[in-house]
C-alpha cells in the first residue's frame, strides 16, 4: 500500500491512500512527487482475479493521487489501454508529461507489424521476462510512445535539473551482463552512457554492484544505490557519483584524463554497508530521496542489521557478527531523515516487525528543470524522418579510443591512409561497415521456440538492415533505420568483421543524426559510449578542410570527414545497400588510376537470398534474414560439375569416410535432431571416423580417463568453422582463396553470404516465426 504522511514527523498524521483498491492484496511501488508536490503518481498493480489465466490477470499501472483532495485515478482512463502492458516507474517531465518504463514496447510493436511479423513484446536477452523500455505519454494517458529500444530492461528515468533524463539499464548483449546509468534527451535522443561501465567490481570485498535508482542531488552529483543483482535483502549502500568529471570510478572525462584518476564515487553512509552476501553492520539502505532544501540531508528507507542466533533476533555487534552461528535475519524497513553532513539518521515511521517500508519520497517543492522541447525534423532530417530513418556519422573507425589504431593495415598515421596515393583502396583495412538489429525473442505463450533455434552459439538472433563503404580516412556518413536497437561492425574487402561485435545497442529517431568520434577498444578496461569520453583523434588533413593533391579536388570544409565531403558531392553517397558494393570516388585517372570496384550482390547467388523486397532499393524495412537451412545449407548441394561441395563431404551411406571428416549431405543429426547433421559438422567439434567392415566408427587411440588408467579414447576432429566469426574460420575460407585447394570452388557472393553468417554467430535461424 501507498502511505501518506502529513509531516516529516513520527507524529504525523498518516493516510492509506490504496488500501481500497487494494484491501490486504496488490502491489504498489515506484512512488514519485510532483514538482510543486501537489500530486503523487505510482505504479500499482491490483489483487489476481481468482481463477483467470494468467494473460488475464490485472498488470502494472500508472496511478496518481492528488494531495488536496485525497483522490486517486488511474491515469490510462480505458482497460484495454491500461492492460497492453506493464507500466512501472513513472517520473514527471517538467512539461506536465509522464516518463515511465513499460513491457508495453509501443513503437516496436508497429515495427513488427512492417516486417510482417505478429505483435508481441520481446524478451529480455535473458528470455525471461518482458523488456521493459522507456516510454513517454501525456498527463490524461494519452498519445503513448516508446522512446529507448534496448533489448533487456531501462529502469527508473528521472530528470537532472538541466532537462536530461538519467536512468539504469541493463546492458544484456555478448559479455556484457550490468546495470549502468545512461542519459538521454525527454524524446529519446542524444542517448549514450553516463557512467559505470567499468566500475562493477566496487562493492564490499570487490563484489559485483549495479547502479540503481539514481537521483540529483543539489550539488549536481548523483545519487544511486549500489547493489547486486539479488541478495543483500532487497537493499545496499547510498553513493554519491560525479558523472560531471567522471564515467568511470577511475576514468576521467577528457578533459581530465591522465590528471585526475579518482575515485568518483563515495559511500554516503557514515557507517559500514556491505553490498555483498555478508551481514552489513550499518544496516541496509532500500530507496533514497535526496531533499533539495540546502540541507544536504535526505529521506531514506532503511534496516538495521540484524542476525538470528539460536533463533533469537539480536543486533550486529562485534561480539555477534563473530559468533559462527550467527544468520543474516530479515531486514526491518523503516523511514528515517538522514542527514549527509553530519552522518546522523532520525526515525520517522519505524516499522513493526514483518513490515517493510520501502520507495520513500518527499512531497516538497522544488524549482523545475529545464524544459527540453521534443525534437522536431526540418529539412534534411525532415526527408529522413519520413524515411522512418536518421544518420550514423562515425570520424574515423581508426580513431580507437582517441588514438590512431590501423586495424591491421601498414599505416602509421591517419594521413598516410586518407591519402589513395599513399594508401590505395586495397591496402585499406577497413572497408565496409555492416549495420545490424536484434530480433526480438516472444514468450513461450506467444511462440515456444526451443534452444535448438538457435544454433550451437549464443541465444540470440540478429539480422543485417545495411551496409556502406568506409572512406579512406575512416569516416562514415550513412542513413540507418531508425527506433531499432542497432550495432555495427567494421568489416574487410571481403566482408568479415574485424574485431569483436559491438556490445551495446545504438539507436537513432527519426531524423536523428548520432555523432560518433570513432571506436572502441573491446579488451580495453575503459568506458565508451559517451560524447566528452575521450578527445578527437588529432590528425591533420581530413579534418581540416583539406584538398587532395594526388586525387580528386574535393573541397571540404572545416570539420568535415571525407564521407562529409563525399555527401557534399554527391547526396546519394549517403544511402546504404543491401550488398556489399564500392565505387571509387577519390581519385582521377588523370591522376592516380581508380582502385578496382567492390560489387557483392545477393542476386548473384544461384541460391535463395536472404534480402526481402525492401533491400533492393534500400529501405528502413531492409531486412537481410540468414537461416541455415534455407540460405547456408543450399550451397553445399548446388550442382558445381565436378566441384559440388556433396560429391566429396559425403559418407554414401556408410561406404566411405567423407573428405576431411566433414559431412555436408542432407540429414538430422544424431546429437540434435533439429539440426542438419551438416551443420553441427561444421561447427561442433567431433571424432574422427574410420570405415570398419563397411561400417562408419569412431577412431579409437590409447589414452588415460581422469583416473589416469589406460583406455581408448576417440581421435577430437576440429570444427571447420567458428561461430565467433568469418576471420575466426580463416582456415576454412584460405582454402578458397588464390592458392588455396579449393579456389574458385564458391563464388565470391558465396563466401560473403558464409562470412555474414558466422559474423552474426552461426544461428541456425534468424528469425523466431521461420522455426518450424
Amino acid at each position: 500500500n501507498l502511505i501518506f504522511r502529513d509531516l516529516a514527523s513520527p507524529s504525523a498524521k498518516e493516510h492509506n491512500i490504496t488500501t481500497a483498491l487494494l484491501g490486504t492484496m496488490g502491489d504498489v511501488k515506484d512512488v514519485e512527487p510532483s514538482y510543486d508536490g501537489s500530486t503523487l503518481i505510482f505504479a500499482l498493480r491490483l489483487p489476481d482475479i481468482e481463477d483467470a489465466e494468467p494473460e488475464d490477470q490485472p498488470t502494472w499501472n500508472i496511478w496518481e493521487y492528488d494531495i488536496e483532495s485525497s483522490t486517486v485515478r488511474r491515469l490510462i482512463p480505458t482497460d484495454i489501454t491500461a492492460e497492453a502492458g506493464h507500466d512501472m516507474a513513472p517520473h514527471y517531465l517538467p512539461d506536465d508529461r509522464i516518463i515511465f518504463s513499460s513491457s508495453r514496447q509501443q513503437t516496436s510493436k508497429g515495427i513488427l507489424l512492417d516486417d510482417g511479423k505478429p505483435q508481441f513484446s520481446a524478451q529480455n536477452e535473458n528470455l525471461t521476462e518482458a523488456a521493459v523500455v522507456l516510454h513517454v505519454m501525456n498527463a490524461d494517458g494519452s498519445d503513448i510512445h516508446q522512446v529507448s529500444f534496448n533489448q533487456s530492461h531501462d529502469l527508473d528515468p528521472v530528470i537532472l535539473d538541466d532537462g536530461k533524463v538519467v536512468f539504469s539499464r541493463w546492458d544484456n548483449t555478448g559479455s556484457v551482463d550490468a546495470i549502468h546509468l545512461y542519459e538521454m534527451n525527454p524524446d529519446g535522443t542524444g542517448i549514450q552512457l553516463l557512467y559505470g561501465a567499468n566500475s562493477h567490481e566496487t562493492g564490499t570485498n570487490e563484489s559485483t554492484v549495479q547502479f540503481l535508482q539514481p537521483r540529483e542531488m543539489q550539488s549536481n552529483k548523483i545519487l544511486a544505490l549500489l547493489k547486486p543483482f539479488s541478495g543483500s535483502w532487497q537493499g545496499g549502500d547510498m553513493l554519491e557519483i560525479d558523472t560531471q568529471t567522471y564515467v568511470d570510478n577511475t576514468q576521467a572525462l577528457a578533459p581530465n584524463q591522465g590528471l585526475l584518476t579518482g575515485p568518483a564515487q563515495a559511500s554516503l553512509s557514515s557507517g559500514d554497508v556491505h553490498t555483498d552476501d555478508t551481514p552489513s553492520p550499518a544496516g541496509r539502505f532500500s530507496s533514497v530521496y535526496p531533499l533539495w532544501d540546502n540541507s544536504n540531508r535526505a529521506v531514506v528507507s532503511w534496516s538495521a542489521c540484524r542476525l538470528d542466533i539460536n533463533n533469537t533476533i539480536l543486533p550486529c555487534t562485534d561480539e555477534n557478527l563473530d559468533n559462527p552461528q550467527a544468520l543474516e535475519s530479515n531486514p526491518i524497513y523503516g523511514v528515517f531523515l538522514y542527514d549527509f553532513t553530519n552522518g546522523t539518521q532520525l526515525p520517522l515511521l519505524v516499522p513493526d516487525e514483518g513490515v517493510m517500508y520501502t520507495d520513500v519520497v518527499a512531497a516538497q517543492p522544488r524549482s523545475l528543470p529545464t524544459i527540453i522541447p521534443d525534437f522536431f525534423p526540418l529539412e534534411e532530417a525532415a526527408s529522413l524522418a519520413a524515411q522512418s530513418s536518421g544518420v550514423l556519422r562515425i570520424a574515423s573507425v581508426y580513431d580507437v579510443d582517441g588514438v590512431f589504431d590501423d586495424l591491421g593495415g601498414s599505416a602509421t598515421h591517419l594521413d598516410m591512409l586518407s591519402d589513395p596515393a599513399q594508401t590505395p583502396a586495397d591496402q585499406r583495412p577497413a572497408r565496409f561497415l555492416r549495420v545490424t538489429k536484434a530480433v526480438g525473442i516472444p514468450d513461450d505463450d506467444t511462440l515456444e521456440i526451443p534452444d535448438s533455434a538457435f544454433g550451437v552459439g549464443p541465444r540470440v538472433m540478429r539480422e543485417i538492415v545495411a551496409y556502406a563503404p568506409i572512406e579512406p580516412d575512416g569516416s562514415i556518413n550513412i542513413q540507418v533505420p531508425a527506433n531499432l536497437p542497432l550495432s555495427i561492425s567494421i568489416l574487410d574487402q571481403e566482408g568479415q568483421r574485424i574485431g569483436s561485435r559491438h556490445d551495446n545497442w545504438l539507436q537513432v529517431k527519426p531524423g536523428e543524426t548520432l555523432r560518433c568520434n570513432g571506436c572502441h577498444d573491446a579488451a580495453s578496461d575503459l568506458s565508451h559510449g559517451r560524447q566528452d569520453t575521450f578527445a578527437k583523434l588529432n590528425s591533420g588533413a581530413p579534418f581540416n578542410g583539406y584538398v587532395f593533391p594526388n586525387s580528386m579536388n574535393v573541397l571540404t570544409n572545416i570539420g568535415d570527414t571525407m564521407a562529409d565531403a563525399h555527401f557534399t558531392a554527391d547526396a546519394s553517397a549517403r544511402s546504404p545497400s543491401a550488398d556489399l558494393l564500392f565505387k571509387d570516388f577519390w581519385t582521377n585517372d588523370a591522376i592516380l588510376p581508380k582502385a578496382n570496384a567492390i560489387a557483392l550482390r545477393y542476386t548473384d547467388l544461384l541460391t535463395a537470398s536472404p534480402a526481402n523486397a525492401g533491400c533492393e532499393p534500400w529501405t528502413a524495412n531492409c531486412r537481410i534474414i540468414i537461416n541455415y537451412e534455407q540460405h547456408i545449407h543450399p550451397l553445399w548441394g548446388r550442382d558445381r560439375l565436378a566441384n559440388t561441395c556433396t560429391n566429396c563431404h559425403t559418407s554414401d551411406s556408410n561406404t566411405r569416410i567423407p573428405d576431411a571428416q566433414l559431412e555436408l549431405t542432407d540429414g538430422a543429426s544424431i546429437e540434435e535432431p533439429d539440426h542438419f547433421h551438416a551443420y553441427r559438422e561444421l561447427l561442433v567439434t567431433g571424432n574422427e571416423q574410420e570405415l570398419i567392415g563397411g561400417i562408419l566408427q569412431n577412431r579409437l587411440v590409447p589414452g588415460l580417463d581422469d583416473d589416469g588408467n589406460a583406455v581408448m579414447v576417440p581421435v577430437p576432429v576440429a570444427a571447420s568453422m567458428q561461430v565467433s566469426g568469418a576471420r575466426a574460420s580463416s582456415t576454412f575460407f584460405d582454402r578458397f582463396r588464390a592458392g588455396g585447394s579449393h579456389a574458385g570452388r564458391l563464388e565470391p557472393a558465396e563466401l560473403k553470404l558464409l562470412s555474414e553468417w558466422l559474423d552474426l554467430g552461426g544461428q541456425y535461424y534468424n528469425n523466431p516465426f521461420d522455426v518450424p
